[in-house]
């Protein structure tokens, strides 16, 4: 399994992205304690994952998806979710 960091911006507004937000939280271990990014644990190579979100928004919006080197820093969040990233990094 590896750790990807999943960060998107949608250019439409009004738009229902609840499909893309079903999507991350079915992955196998999700974190998501920013608006617009998510740190997922999957099986699938990063292109793989981009694809599978790139059918759940549209043609104009952006996707990134990083796969985790196993590095972090981070500031603000509560005890469970530096938790999580500390074992999921």
């Amino acid at each position: 399994m590896a750790t990807y960091i999943v960060s998107y911006d949608l250019q439409s507004p009004g738009q229902d992205y609840a499909p893309l937000v079903e999507y991350l939280k079915s992955l196998p271990n999700w974190w998501h304690h920013l608006g617009s990014t998510w740190v997922v644990v999957t099986d699938m190579e990063a292109a793989e994952l981009r694809n599978e979100i790139r059918n759940l928004v549209d043609g104009n919006d952006k996707v990134l998806v990083v796969r985790s080197a196993s590095v972090g820093a981070w500031r603000g969040f509560n005890d469970t979710g530096s938790k999580w990233l500390k074992s999921h990094l």
